[in-house]
């Protein structure tokens, strides 16, 4: 009990020595964010909104006209999401992984960022199973729940292309035979190929298969906020990888992505785009988190720069070749909101929201006042965002700061509703479009 008690006095004297933003929220949207100069503090901001779970009766709030229900409940820290043809919803239930001994790393700043990922509802051992949800009867709950498959290594993206269906493991991309309609996969994985692992400080590997399907495209974190381990453990990092489906054999596709996490093609022109969580401890109007499409080859400048040549002078050796590299991404979505879920809408959504990308935002914990917590929609026109985000799905945080739930990754059901996997509530949320009653 004590040094519980010691852990929330040293969290709550971090929380005072917070500062403050001083732009508002707008300015750090768009094409051209405002970036000003960092904030050099011994101290970095910290401002969490403690896991508290939804009140009995309490949902996230819609647009007016729209329906949200809870698809399923009592899931244990729900992060990503896949649709099947036939219209089943699969769940990665899923946690940072245990390091490998003599792995841990972090020293007393690892402890730290430890017990505040705790008090913000991220502290608990995975569940490392995929559960399948059916709603038959189509009244927004589903009444069919079912392990799908369990015994993995927290697991997070998935694709399925024909009957070969992929999961992203902390550690590499896994193959099963699949059949439709099934509820439960028996058969053995394959391994197709590796991803990076250990330390694992950003472990979410997300998955997208190629239109096509020959190819499959894997997102891996950095191992650190600016490399202050040395770029030896950031060895196919920051990145996002193609893999030949067929061969199992890699190419490095884009880097310098501090950690992209959720990808998807864009409808109209077959691009490529991932929202990116960008990098801490600049203060609170820095640095802003990004939605970008993602070039063949490009590098967008971590750790050495950030929105393309704005140079991070914490990271030595300085290496103005590689700035000079960095592409500048595409859209800013806002300082630390720490998007993760991304799915693009369609004709099924209404007008407003038919053209366009979700973005599932997962909230700050080192911005005052606090940012994201919420799923916002980005319209897009001609491939391309061409406005500023809207609140599509609030209400994620109490009155006094507190966290009811917080949203990851999104996904369209196969009526065009949308689904959100909440991790603290343990909620699927299910946002149901006016035309479809």
């Amino acid at each position: 009990m004590r040094r519980i008690a010691l852990c929330i006095a040293l969290v709550a004297a971090l929380a005072a020595c917070s500062d403050t933003a001083k732009l508002p929220e707008s300015a750090s949207i768009g094409a051209n964010p405002q970036l000003p100069p960092p904030v050099k503090a011994l101290i970095p901001t910290v401002k969490i909104a403690p896991a508290q779970g939804w009140p009995e009766g309490a949902m996230p709030q819609a647009p007016a006209g729209f329906r949200v229900t809870a698809l399923a409940r009592g899931l244990d820290h729900p992060r990503w999401l896949h649709v099947l043809p036939n219209g089943d919803v699969l769940v990665a239930e899923s946690n940072k992984p245990a390091p490998p001994a003599g792995q841990q790393g972090g020293g007393l700043k690892g402890w730290i960022a430890g017990i505040i990922m705790k008090r913000a509802g991220a502290g608990a051992p995975s569940a490392d199973r995929i559960t399948l949800l059916r709603d038959a009867d189509g009244d927004g709950i589903a009444e069919t729940r079912s392990i799908f498959l369990q015994g993995l290594h927290s697991p997070f993206g998935m694709a399925l292309v024909g009957n070969d269906f992929y999961v992203a493991n902390a550690d590499a991309v896994v193959r099963y035979p699949y059949t439709a309609g099934q509820t439960q996969l028996s058969a053995a994985g394959t391994k197709v190929t590796d991803l990076p692992a250990g330390i694992n400080h950003h472990w979410t590997k997300g998955l997208v298969a190629s239109r096509d399907g020959s190819r499959l495209y894997a997102s891996v974190g950095s191992n650190s906020n600016v490399a202050e381990g040395g770029m030896g453990i950031e060895e196919g990092r920051a990145a996002i990888w193609e893999v030949d489906r067929a061969s199992g054999g890699k190419r490095l596709y884009a880097s310098g992505l501090r950690n992209p996490v959720g990808m998807a093609f864009e409808p109209a022109s077959g691009v490529l785009w991932a929202v990116v969580n960008e990098r801490d401890e600049l203060g609170s109007d820095l640095v802003p988190d990004y939605l970008t499409s993602v070039k063949d080859g490009a590098f967008y400048g971590w750790p050495w720069s950030y929105w393309g040549t704005h140079v991070d002078e914490r990271v030595k050796p300085a290496r103005p070749d590689m700035v000079a590299k960095a592409v500048a991404p595409d859209y800013a979505l806002g300082n630390h909101v720490a998007p993760l879920g991304l799915a693009f809408a369609d004709t099924r959504m209404p007008a407003s929201f038919a053209s366009g990308a979700f973005v599932g935002e997962h909230g700050s914990w080192n911005r005052e006042p606090l940012a994201g917590y919420k799923v916002v929609f980005v319209p897009f026109a001609n491939g391309r965002p061409s406005g500023p985000p809207v609140d599509f799905l609030t209400g994620f945080l109490s009155p006094d700061g507190k966290a009811y739930g917080r949203p990851v990754g999104v996904a369209l059901d196969r009526t065009g509703a949308l689904l959100v996997a909440d991790d603290v509530g343990n909620v699927i949320w299910r946002v149901e479009p006016p035309r479809l009653r």
